[in-house]
């Protein structure tokens, strides 16, 4: 790993710059933030009797972005203690400091000229060899820095983040015209590997590649929309899911980024381009200018396409009619267009399907699609050299699922590109001269490898795939699926390990996953060193299969939910025990069932962005497939000694399992006790399946051994009662109601050991015997069943 920048210094402290020095403190990186010294004293500052000069006031504005880190939600921060690592300063007092970094980071106002002055003055204070580079979204790099030293020049750049650092995935590297070609490398190289970021070459032109691409494919939705009358919702109806884009489709995706904010981006194009048609393109309509002056700038302002107003039945999200410009209650549009892309399974599959279906949707989506295929097309070579880095971008940096060019290839090459032409659009010659070649698409697979266009050479080059990167699809492709069910597969990752993919619907567990972990078992023991349990699903796993639980409730078959339960509890107690190392590898959302799949692992090497908790109390139930015994036998571990006080680890377990919490990164599920200290968090998920691969063969190495078994302390029938006080208190003071006083007692005699004295020891099956007989007694519950179905008619906790 290269860690070369060890230390980093952010001037600019707003949205961005203190969320760029976060993710700087997310992965390690002790970081300086600068900002203006304050002119006017607070009201709190005067009362203090505090002046203009003194230290607290003249950093003010960076020690207050620090502050309000852990206050902000999404939050920028993996864990709130690393805010400890980014230490606040002025520009007057700490610009000096930045020769102690390896990084400096310009983050101030969109503004030409202010960025040229304050380079300036990085400059006096630079350091030979430090990086410098700006986070502008599309002022140009060489006039910045134009009237810099060539020594300077040559290690600046610009490092374009996208907003919010932490969770989007793109940056984009430009290079100036004098930046050293060894630097461009090593900077992508540290940023991929350290900040775990997706980064992409752009070159120094207006806006860059994302946001040029974005910004006109979001402008010609408005002019189609505008020419056609199409509504607001319809519009989003079309641009969202069902094009393999996200949810905020077009127009809650400008509500989100700000109108203001969206017509200068679309501005910097308009002033820096020349040709003409372009100028028309990005000229923003008469519609958007409007809302801007009237102060209608989307959700920081309260209201843009949408508004949210209260109403007495609830909040009520409003849509604008452009019309009369005024709020009108939203009508859900229905098409068979949409209804076969919703149908469809996959990006590409959902677009072909739009397309495919002839109606005024279908003719919509075309008619916006078709002009961004060809612009970015035309843009091959001017903004970025290869298809690959504007498909990337529009990914990472927009969230499409499939771009440009891989859009173009799901929809059909030829048959699009002669569409186009038959309605009067321009082709660029160099995509008529690749499906003249008898080409089929820009984007190949063979053995494993893939393969994209080179536009400069008119052939295929292989596209360079990181050792660190494996890619599970690729491997099936490549017939390395060993054995396989519907809800699961067993891959061949090479070197003697193999990896256990969930793929049934939401990688929800139940009787193939598990049938498929013992044959995995099975299988690992005779033919491989070790086991990886992962997927790249979009999120691990969302639990155990809910709606097979209740239609056996409901059926009152408790013998049949007594054994789903066992063979679950049995199934991970067999893994435990297994003979060879096994790693898992959780990423986003992995609750309930999904993070007992977890437990019995030798190590867990999480996302930074794991979303993981035990949450059966919402849905009415307790973990029953472990989760409580491993809690358990933790805390007996932490605790240590026989007398040591083990009543507060599982007060706090019972605090966690109880409000089903959920980590809002890997991070803090180690913080909240669901993962341990020797487990890992990977840089980004890109690279986890590789180092839990490393990982198995690292155990194997050193000559594994199965985890032992160990009998559990328990806190006993007084550790309960101090528990279940608890509960009572919270539901006569309102916080929890009947129902979930009741699922807390369950949980509180299950976490607590049952009714023996405190301090006795008892077994692993002991403590899964308690889960089951709390888990099976619930069930019955009507109103644990009411919870159940709610959870899948609605996808969200009913609270009774």
């Amino acid at each position: 790993m290269n860690k070369s920048i060890r230390k980093a210094a952010v001037i600019g402290s707003g949205i961005m710059g203190s969320g760029i020095a976060a993710h700087l403190a997310n992965v390690g990186i002790p970081c300086l933030l600068l900002d203006v010294v304050p002119t006017q004293l607070t009201e709190e500052e005067t009362k203090k009797g505090l002046t203009l000069e003194h230290p607290a006031v003249r950093s003010r504005l960076a020690t207050s972005a620090i502050e309000k880190l852990s206050k902000i939600k999404p939050a920028p921060l993996y864990d709130p203690a690393f805010a400890s690592r980014i230490t606040p300063g002025n520009l007057e007092d700490h610009l000096p400091q930045i020769a102690d970094v390896d990084w400096v980071i310009e983050v101030v106002v969109e503004n030409l000229e202010v960025k040229q002055q304050l380079l300036k003055r990085v400059e006096e204070h630079w350091k030979p060899g430090t990086v410098v580079s700006s986070n502008t979204s599309g002022i140009s790099i060489n006039e910045m820095a134009a009237e810099c030293g060539e020594s300077f020049r040559k290690h600046f750049l610009g490092t374009h983040f996208f907003n919010p650092p932490r969770y989007m995935k793109l940056l984009e590297i430009i290079p100036g015209r004098d930046t050293e070609p060894e630097l461009v490398a090593r900077m992508k190289d540290f940023c991929e590997r350290v900040l775990g970021k997706g980064v992409v070459i752009a070159k120094d032109t207006p806006n860059f590649i994302a946001n040029r691409i974005g910004t006109y494919g979001l402008l010609v939705t408005l002019q189609e929309m505008m020419e056609k009358g199409f509504t607001v919702e319809e519009v989003d109806a079309v641009t969202g899911p069902a094009m393999g884009r996200p949810k905020s489709a077009t127009f809650r995706t400008l509500d989100l980024v700000g109108l203001d904010t969206f017509v200068h981006v679309a501005d910097n194009v308009r002033m820096n381009v020349e040709n003409e048609r372009e100028q028309a393109v990005f000229t923003s309509p008469d519609v958007l200018t409007g809302m801007v002056a009237r102060g209608w700038l989307g959700e920081k302002s309260g209201q843009g396409f949408y508004l949210k107003k209260k109403t007495p039945a609830g909040s009520e999200i409003l849509s604008l009619d452009l019309k009369t410009l005024e709020y009108v209650p939203q009508t859900k549009p229905k098409s068979a267009s949409l209804e076969a892309a919703k149908m469809a399974k996959g990006a590409g599959a959902k677009t072909k399907a739009l397309l495919g279906a002839k109606d005024r949707y279908s003719d919509l989506a075309w008619d916006i699609l078709k002009q961004v295929l060809v612009y970015s097309a035309e843009k091959v070579g001017e903004i970025a050299d290869s298809v690959k880095e504007i498909d990337d971008a529009m990914k990472w940096g927009f969230s499409w699922e499939l771009g440009p060019f891989e859009t173009w290839d799901a929809i059909g090459l030829a048959r699009s590109v002669e569409r186009m032409e038959a309605e009067g659009l321009t082709v660029p010659a160099w995509v008529n001269e690749w499906v003249a070649a008898g080409h089929k698409s820009f984007y190949k697979q063979e053995e494993g490898r893939l393969y994209s266009i080179h536009v400069a050479s008119g052939a295929y080059h292989e596209v360079e795939q990181p050792e660190e990167v494996i890619n599970l699809r690729s491997l099936k492709e490549q017939n390395k699926v060993v054995k396989g069910n519907s809800g699961a597969s067993l891959i061949d990752l090479g070197d003697g390990v193999a990896c256990l993919e969930f793929h049934s619907p939401n990688n929800a567990i139940g009787e193939d996953i598990l049938s498929m972990i013992t044959q995995s078992i099975d299988e690992v023991r005779s033919n491989f060193r070790g086991l990886v349990i992962a997927n790249q699903a979009r999120n691990y796993c969302v639990g155990a299969n809910i709606m097979l639980l209740l239609m056996e409730a409901q059926d009152e078959e408790w013998d049949e939910i007594n054994e789903i339960i066992r063979k679950f509890q049995y199934t991970m107690y067999a893994l435990k025990r297994f003979e060879k190392p096994v790693v898992a590898a959780p990423h986003r959302m992995c609750l309930g069932g999904g993070v007992e799949s977890c437990m019995p692992a030798d190590l867990v090497i999480a996302a930074p962005e794991t979303y993981y908790g035990l949450v059966e109390v919402g849905v009415g139930l307790i973990p029953a497939g472990g989760g409580c015994k491993e809690l358990a036998l933790r805390a007996s571990q932490t605790a240590g000694l026989p007398d040591a006080d083990l009543q507060p680890y599982i007060n706090h377990i019972f605090q966690t399992v109880g409000t089903a919490t959920v980590s809002t990164s890997g991070h803090d599920a180690k913080r909240l006790g669901y993962l341990r200290p020797s487990d890992r968090i990977a840089v980004s998920q890109d690279v986890q399946i590789y180092q839990a691969k490393q990982a198995v063969l690292g155990l194997d190495r050193s000559g594994y051994e199965p985890i032992p078994q160990e009998k559990i302390r328990v806190v006993g029938a007084e550790g309960k009662a101090v528990l279940q006080l608890g509960a009572l208190g919270m539901k006569q003071s309102g916080y929890i109601s009947d129902h979930d006083y009741l699922i807390a007692r369950k949980l509180a005699h299950v976490l607590a050991g049952g009714d023996v004295p405190a301090g006795t020891l008892v077994s692993e099956e002991y403590m899964l015997d308690l889960e089951r007989e709390a888990f099976l007694s619930l069930c019955g519950e009507p109103k644990t069943q009411q919870r159940m179905h709610h959870m899948l008619t609605k996808g969200k906790a009913l609270r009774n």
